[in-house]
């Protein structure tokens, strides 16, 4: 639901309006559109990412505390990684600040190289940094295993994409 139910009281008399705010309203928001948003961008250390020229977008879904998301950093010709020398371990904001202790790895990150046309995929967790991130990309893939960072899987560079999405219980 997008909102609290009203308490209804004995006797009060329901009025087409207030079955309309308090059941058919609720129930379309299910269905709603998607609302956009514009992630953060950090570094656990050093200093975080520039997006110059290149984009970072998102999308989200939230109904009650379940929060379904989109996120896309589309890396561009004046993009710069920030300094750390390859670990500051990027963070990209989500829409809405994650429960307390909610760590879990269920988000689901991909990584296209436009040179190679390669596409290396990965998990990640959710951190209450920033008002709430998700950071430490980690792949058991031979060739990008690790944590990945501005040097893993690929060193970006114009037209590479990271798109990453998942679903979390949301602090409120």
């Amino acid at each position: 639901m997008t909102f609290a139910p009203r308490t209804w009281t004995s006797g009060e008399v329901a009025t087409a309006a207030m079955m309309n705010t308090e059941i058919r309203d609720q129930f379309n928001s299910f269905f709603g559109a998607w609302t956009t948003y514009t992630p953060g961008i950090f570094a656990e250390t050093g200093t975080a990412p520039t997006i110059g020229n290149g984009t970072l977008t998102g999308r989200y879904l939230k109904t009650g505390r379940t929060v379904d998301w989109v996120a896309q950093l589309t890396w561009g010709s004046t993009s710069a990684p920030g300094s750390g020398g390859g670990s500051e371990n990027w963070m990209i904001g989500l829409p809405a600040a994650p429960a307390a202790g909610f760590t879990q790895r269920i988000i689901l990150v991909d990584v296209f190289d436009a040179s190679s046309s390669l596409h290396y995929s990965a998990s990640a967790i959710y951190s209450t940094s920033n008002g709430g991130t998700f950071r430490t990309i980690v792949s058991n893939r031979a060739d990008a295993s690790g944590i990945w960072d501005s040097t893993l899987p690929i060193v970006y560079a114009a037209g590479d994409i990271l798109y990453a999405s998942g679903r979390y219980e949301a602090a409120s």
